[in-house]
């Protein structure tokens, strides 16, 4: 499916929109002034012990201290300590721990005040972002990834991504891995690596080994909380994450992250670099690619899909609720086959939506009941393949007795939150409808629906006249495009007293045809 990233600066950050198939999946936004992302890698202070929680709290310079849980310190917990002290004492002058003496493995069942101290300084990662009231949450488990491989201090391991299906390429890449680690190195072998040399391989591998040199060098003199190594920015992160040869385009509306994103493609993936475009349209960029459009069709929250079924998101303090409707607009002899075909639409459109409002933590869905066994199968299969895209990891449980499907998505971030309902033009700011942009196309919606179900209908419209107006303009007019298409004239009558948004169809006879 081809892909196209739209990125757009501001002054106050810039915002990512990531698109498969013209459809957005993914949406980014850094903030100029944020100060801690996924990946950071940072000295800190043990600022609270809690054995009643097996965590402790670590000050690393936000506002509200960091939480380490015992689970995820790892078990090389002590030599990462030994290490981190000897560095700072100066014990340790090297990066490299070719001769470093590990100690020994921490236990799963341990307690945390038997393996640190309050005293020493700690060595950590961001593992998730700040979140509502909650400080990030560290692990102690270092990672540097890169975009063919992620490199592990004080770890022998080297293990190679699932998603590479060939069986001899994934053992080429194992054996090419081993030869060229370092000691008391792992290595984690990412999917884009497929196909690549050992050469490729090797030069990302000495890039990551700088990262840890600098944050060898940082670690010397730095006073703590200090952070010592930063994540990508937001756009070359992405791209290293994403970037695959089904990549059509990436569209910049700024001269220097453009040139940015043009040298970091140049340095990582040079066959790629021709696929970036400096925007130059008088057209705002997300407006110029439809980004804005879908981004007010896609936060609400209801979600209509194409045939006129929708989808109603709910947030509550421990979960997200999303409940599946059918709405007027579906008509089928065999109801259990329609039943499918919506749940089935309402399952790609759910897990776009996850994806998309990066939706955290637990979600129920309650799909419209099905009583054939093998329909459930279907889409419960289906759903497994509709998140295969997703990054983030996850678990999806079959349908319950009650037709409820439970996922569970890992949170790294928060939401993705974005209003997208218009103060109402017709009230001053009383009430408010949803976004205007997507008016046409419920008419349409409408319209279509109409057409099937009572085809010899006559009918026409009534709109506001500014709507009529908008409708009948230019060549050929959405007027015209009906009557292309259904090869009926629809005629188009204004009406003062609606307000703008308002729009009802009647028959011949000036009957009304209730949709709702």
């Amino acid at each position: 499916m081809e892909k196209e990233l739209i990125i757009n600066a501001s002054p106050t950050g810039v915002e990512i929109a990531l698109l498969e198939g013209g459809k957005l999946v993914e949406l980014h936004h850094q903030k100029t002034n944020n100060n801690f992302t996924v990946g950071d890698i940072l000295i800190g202070k043990i600022r609270k012990l809690m054995p009643g929680l097996n965590a402790a709290f670590i000050d690393i310079g936000h506002r509200k201290d960091a939480f380490l849980h015992y689970t995820d310190l790892g078990p090389k917990m002590r030599s990462l300590m030994k290490w981190t002290n000897g560095v700072i004492n100066g014990s340790i002058n090297t990066s490299k721990l070719d001769n470093f003496k590990f100690e020994d493995e921490i236990v799963k069942t341990g307690k945390i005040d038997q393996v640190i101290n309050k005293r020493w300084p700690i060595l950590v990662q961001i593992l998730k972002e700040p979140i509502s009231t909650k400080g990030p949450r560290l692990s102690c488990e270092l990672t540097l990834p890169g975009r063919y491989m992620v490199l592990s201090p004080f770890s022998d391991a080297v293990s190679v991504s699932k998603k590479i299906a060939s069986s001899d390429e994934r053992k080429r890449l194992h054996a090419l891995a081993e030869s060229i680690k370092p000691k008391n190195f792992g290595l984690i072998i990412r999917t884009a690596a497929e196909g690549k040399k050992v050469q490729e391989l090797h030069e990302e591998l000495m890039q990551l080994m700088n990262k840890w040199e600098e944050i060898f060098r940082q670690l010397k003199t730095a006073n703590p909380p200090a952070k010592l190594l930063s994540e990508l920015d937001k756009p070359a992160s992405v791209l290293r994450d994403l970037l695959t040869d089904s990549f059509s385009r990436i569209v910049v509306n700024e001269k220097e992250l453009y040139n940015d994103i043009r040298s970091y493609l140049q340095n990582s993936s040079p066959e790629y670099v021709n696929i970036a475009q400096l925007h130059s349209g008088s057209k705002p960029l997300f407006e110029q690619y439809g980004v804005t459009r879908q981004i007010k069709a896609a936060f609400g929250k209801t979600a209509t899909m194409s045939s006129g079924a929708y989808i109603i998101i709910d947030k509550t303090e421990a979960m997200h609720v999303i409940d599946v409707n059918s709405g007027h607009k579906l008509t089928s002899g065999d109801v259990e086959q329609t039943i499918l075909q919506v749940n089935l639409e309402a399952a790609e459109e759910i897990a776009r939506q996850i994806r998309l409002r990066d939706i955290g933590g637990l979600i129920v869905i309650d799909f419209i009941d099905m009583k054939n066994l093998e329909h459930r199968k279907q889409l419960s299969k289906a759903m497994e393949d509709f998140m295969k895209k997703d990054r983030s990891q996850h678990t999806i449980l079959p349908l319950s007795k009650f037709g409820l499907m439970q996922i569970t998505r890992e949170r790294a971030r928060p939401e993705v939150v974005l209003n997208t309902s218009e103060v109402c033009p017709t009230c001053q700011g009383t009430g408010s409808v949803n976004a205007t942009i997507l008016l046409t196309d419920e008419i349409e919606r409408d319209l279509e629906f109409v057409m099937q179900s009572r085809p010899k209908l006559s009918l026409y419209l009534r709109v506001h006249p500014f709507l009529e107006a908008f409708l009948k303009k230019g060549w050929p007019s959405r007027q015209m495009r009906w009557f292309m298409k259904y090869n009926k004239w629809i005629r188009i009558v204004p009406q003062t007293e609606y307000q703008l948004t308002d729009y009802r169809f009647f028959e011949g006879n000036d009957d009304e045809i209730r949709l709702n």
